[in-house]
């Protein structure tokens, strides 16, 4: 009798044991869970913050804005024409495409001058890729805007300005006028076509 007592009194200190071990996990991944809630929380109720309560259209000029600044600011001027716009479920893209050719020699030059009037301005440098043949840079604004340059296939530099998550609307196309060509309804768009004494040199 005194030693089914002893197994008893065993096997309960064993399962309060197990049961204190499951409790502790159990709390553990409550934790664990409540954080990632209130990070997942807290960054979807930032993301519509950071647009300024701008809605598609507005965040699609303001992008505009930032393409149209930069573009203007290569010395010498290259031809670019618009690429595509795409929205997402709460954010939108454009996109604009160089049409002038860039040959290898002249690319960092081009990026530098990109980079420098980004420095410059309202923009945070995100990223580099230094990759020789297809370099980029990567900048952010304070209000959330993204905005790259990158050179591609053919030597093609792409531009694209992205916006933080605002509130739906319609979006029209861009107002701004391509300085060439405007390939509307083409695409792909064509490789670059454009020769420049500067930006071209070297190239075949």
């Amino acid at each position: 009798m005194r030693r089914r007592f002893q197994i008893v009194a065993v096997a309960l200190a064993v399962g309060f044991t197990l049961s204190a071990c499951g409790s502790e996990n159990a709390q553990s991944g409550a934790r664990t869970s409540t954080t990632a809630t209130k990070s997942d929380k807290s960054d979807k109720s930032t993301e519509g913050t950071k647009g300024n309560g701008m809605n598609m259209q507005e965040a699609a000029d303001r992008a505009d804005g930032m393409l149209d600044a930069v573009l203007k600011k290569i010395d010498p001027e290259v031809q670019w024409a618009h690429g595509q716009t795409t929205k997402g479920s709460c954010d939108v893209t454009r996109r604009r495409t160089v049409m002038t050719i860039v040959s290898a020699d002249r690319r960092q030059s081009f990026l530098d001058q990109v980079e420098k009037f980004w420095r410059a301005g309202d923009y945070r440098i995100k990223a580099k890729n230094t990759d020789e043949q297809f370099p980029a840079v990567y900048a952010v604004t304070k209000d959330g805007f993204g905005i790259s340059v990158s050179i591609r296939a053919k030597g093609q530099a792409f531009f694209e300005a992205d916006s933080p998550c605002v509130k739906a609307s319609e979006v029209a196309d861009s107002a701004s006028q391509p300085n060439g060509p405007a390939y509307k309804g083409v695409y792909p768009l064509p490789s670059p076509n454009v020769r420049s004494d500067y930006w071209s040199a070297g190239a075949s």
